[in-house]
């Protein structure tokens, strides 16, 4: 079994490299290639008056033989699994021919607008104009305002399907003090040229008042542009990027790109980040960069969208390619695309020496507890999770009766890892199976579905995965052994609960001169069995006020198995009822090395985080 396995590795490495090598050339060809001279289809934006958060957009498509033509706006963009209706921001639509001359149009649906097109005005190019309200920060979508717009093509840009794979141009009209970044290609300060919309629309533009970085790691070119202010370290953070950026080969043969932009926005109040082509969008508040923590949890995110380069840019599920950008995009496999890419990202930081082993391991015991406190891990798989991705699964529900295909994902990815190292004798791991995905399958041409996926399990280990595959992805895994996995290689896994008894309720609520209003009860908690439900106005315990800010203290002072008396408010009704205190379990993790690990077990960690245990 092993030895066929070997052969398979040979054979595929044999392949691999073949690809790599015609990846590599193809790269040169294409960062050698001259820019086309003329785009077939011309993007104008004016940005000269961005107070009110507005842009004036023009497109000229050229001429066609249509009666017709169909405009579109995107409904939802990459990287955020969610209908945008992004055509609402449009204003002042019209269209003319390039003479000056208006055509009739009428809109399809919210997102297509059709534009009649008569025999006498065939013959001529077809310029389309509107104004853009952009103050969509938060979506990383489109704003702009005094300081800078940030522009995804996805909510600015429209495009015709006649016209999607030819090439295009953007050029911005902008204040003298602005400047702008892409990870497409410029002719000048403010102009990018693309080969297609599907390239364009993967390439965000950031213009404005902005502090740049420029380095070059192993011949490839990075930039790393901020706008806004903040208690970030420029200078620190550029440093740790170029570290992270080298640690591609942990897991792939090959990068995708010759050039890669980081854009990062410290602002009010907006968070998140999103995964393009050849660059990544990153927003935090504007003071959340200074302590080790935020820092951390900065560069984490840093490498989950640097991983995605190659995991959902490079390679991602069948029916994502080509994106269809009008409606969902379904799949049961989010959780290879998001969830393993949250499994690898503090992986690569290991590996480059951003964060220590000892943060990593407090990092995994807080991901541990939150699998315990989530009941919806014995309700829904992570293929079920994947599929509905698309639905806004929110508040208790979601915590109570469905799974997250970020964290749950990246629980599954690690279960699967661990089964490749033990099935191989160390011989495989996940990181091969998504170096396989990067080998085989090019987003621009073709996605890949699971049974894809079981067959390069298959391939890399000589066995059949389906039964693990029907036990572990199609269906829920409420008790994932994570205590036996960091035995394997040399960890110790402990609860604080374990060793005492920790009263429990198993609701979250928010206080206030009124009382406390719950805003998540636990499923099967002493709190739900009770009856309490989100909503809930909690006004009074054993005849004491709730109000006060001693609410959460009190309750924690009553031993498990106390029974208490409950006054609240339910739709503005005077409510009693009894809570019987519970047991806490599974919290207070935490992860320690132990101190004379086997042979086996440093073999184990070496081969899953890929650097020596911290006591070998």
């Amino acid at each position: 079994m092993i030895a066929l396995s070997s052969q398979c590795h040979i054979e595929n490495k044999k392949t691999r490299g073949l690809i790599v090598l015609k990846k590599s050339l193809l790269s040169v060809a294409v960062a050698l290639a001259a820019m086309p001279a003329v785009a077939d289809v011309d993007y104008k934006i004016d940005l000269t008056e961005p107070t009110h958060h507005t842009g004036d957009v023009q497109i000229t498509f050229p001429a066609t033989d249509k009666d017709y033509l169909d405009i579109k706006m995107p409904a939802w963009r990459t990287g955020y699994y969610r209908i945008l209706n992004l055509a609402n921001g449009v204003r002042d639509f019209q269209v003319m021919t390039e003479d000056g001359d208006s055509l009739n149009w009428h809109k399809l649906d919210k997102s297509t607008w059709r534009v009649e097109l008569p025999a006498n005005a065939r013959a001529e190019d077809i310029v389309v104009e509107y104004q853009i309200y952009a103050d969509l920060l938060g979506r990383r979508a489109r704003h702009i305002d005094d300081s800078h717009a940030y522009l995804d093509a996805s909510a600015v840009f429209m495009y015709a399907d006649e016209y999607r794979q030819e090439p295009v141009s953007v050029s911005l009209e902008v204040q003298d003090s602005w400047r702008s970044v892409s990870g497409m290609d410029s002719t000048d300060d403010h102009r990018f040229v693309a080969d297609n919309w599907d390239i364009l629309v993967d390439s965000p533009i950031e213009t404005g008042i902005n502090k740049l970085f420029k380095f070059e790691v192993d011949d490839r070119d990075y930039e790393v542009v901020f706008w806004g202010e903040g208690n970030y370290d420029a200078e620190q953070t550029v440093a740790d990027l170029k570290k992270l950026v080298t640690t591609g080969p942990e897991i792939w043969q090959g990068y995708p790109y010759q050039r890669y932009v980081f854009m990062i926005h410290a602002t009010s109040g907006a968070g998140g980040a999103t995964e393009h082509r050849n660059s990544t969008i990153i927003q935090r508040p504007r003071y959340s960069y200074g302590s080790r923590e935020d820092y951390l949890s900065f560069m984490s995110t840093a490498s989950h969208e640097f991983v995605h380069t190659w995991n959902v840019k490079a390679y991602r599920p069948a029916p994502l390619v080509p994106y269809d950008y009008q409606k969902e995009n379904y799949t049961e496999l989010f959780w290879i695309a998001e969830g393993s890419t949250s499994y690898f990202q503090d992986h690569l930081l290991l590996k480059a020496d951003i964060m220590e082993p000892n943060e990593y391991f407090e990092r995994l015991s807080k991901d541990i507890e939150k699998y315990y406190r989530k009941p919806g891990t014995d309700v829904m798989s992570v293929a079920e999770a994947s599929f509905e991705a698309w639905s806004d699964q929110y508040g208790d529900r979601a915590q109570n009766f469905s799974v997250n295909i970020y964290a749950e994902g990246a629980t599954i990815s690690w279960l699967l890892d661990m089964a490749l190292i033990e099935a191989t004798d160390g011989e495989v791991s996940y990181r091969d199976v998504h170096n396989e995905l990067y080998q085989r399958f090019d987003a621009d041409e073709v996605g890949f579905v699971s049974d894809d996926v079981l067959t390069i399990l298959e391939d890399l280990t000589g066995k059949s995965w389906q039964d693990w595959w029907a036990t572990n992805v199609k269906a829920p895994v409420a008790d994932v052994p994570f205590a036996e996995m960091l035995q394997t290689v040399g960890l110790e896994l402990t609860f604080k609960s374990d060793d005492e008894q920790l009263p429990w309720v198993g609701w979250k609520g928010s206080e206030s001169a009124e009382g406390v209003k719950l805003t998540r009860v636990e499923r099967n908690s002493p709190a739900w069995n009770a009856g309490f439900t989100p909503g809930d106005v909690i006004v009074a315990y054993d005849d004491h006020r709730a109000a006060g800010g001693r609410f959460k203290e009190a309750i924690s002072e009553y031993q498990v198995g106390d029974e208490v008396e409950v006054t609240f408010f339910r739709r503005d009704q005077l409510q009693q009822t009894t809570i019987v205190i519970g047991e806490e379990q599974h919290t207070g993790a935490t992860i320690v090395p132990v101190k004379e690990p086997t042979a086996k077990q440093q073999a184990r960690f070496l081969q899953w985080l890929n650097i020596p245990h911290p006591n070998a």
